[in-house]
């Protein structure tokens, strides 16, 4: 007789790759999963080739705006910020986004509300790093985004969700989104 434990089960265990991705990045791309935050609740989360950037647990986030830089071409992390975009300073933000280098990666997501402190200046930034979602983003609305410093097109990696009475998951914030893929590494500049 057999017992239950030797039973082995027929299913083959799911193969998991870099970030939890369904099946591996190419090579000379680099995986990520973002989550956007939940509600004000759950805070986001950034992924980059297995190592959690930006979590709850790390204890990097806040309020509104999430940002991972990482070096485009060793998928190096430079710097984690949060910025609120309730009641902090939008000029915190652009200190931060201004002096970008050419193929600086940025990874956003958003918690609680992303936008109300957002200006031009600010949106224009986030264009240039090949956001087509951030001129609508609005109050409360969930966002998460991939783009790179001197993108020459729009960033294929950006999702956002509409707060509305209508739709939201929970009361008063849209529900959470999450991404993931494999973003081009950058090849090292020729000498």
């Amino acid at each position: 007789m057999i017992s239950p434990l030797q039973v082995s089960s027929t299913e083959p265990r799911p193969r998991r790759y870099k970030c939890g991705l369904p099946s591996p990045c190419p090579e000379k791309h680099f995986a990520f999963r973002i989550v956007s935050g939940a509600a004000n609740v759950i805070g986001p989360k950034i992924c980059l080739e297995d190592h959690i950037l930006v979590s709850s647990v790390k204890n990097n986030v806040g309020r509104g705006l999430n940002i991972a830089l990482v070096n485009g071409v060793t998928g190096e992390l430079l710097d984690t910020k949060h910025f609120d975009m309730w009641a902090g300073d939008v000029g915190e933000l652009l200190k931060f986004l201004r002096p970008l280098h050419e193929g600086t990666l940025v990874f956003a997501a958003s918690y609680d509300d992303p936008s109300t402190k957002l200006n031009e200046e600010a949106r224009r930034l986030f264009e240039e790093l090949g956001s087509s979602a951030i001129r609508e983003l609005a109050f409360r609305d969930s966002w998460v985004f991939v783009g790179a410093k001197g993108i020459d097109s729009k960033s294929p990696f950006e999702q956002r969700m509409k707060n509305s009475k209508l739709t939201n998951k929970y009361e008063g914030w849209p529900e959470a989104l999450e991404m993931d893929g494999c973003v081009p590494q950058r090849p090292p500049e020729e000498a």
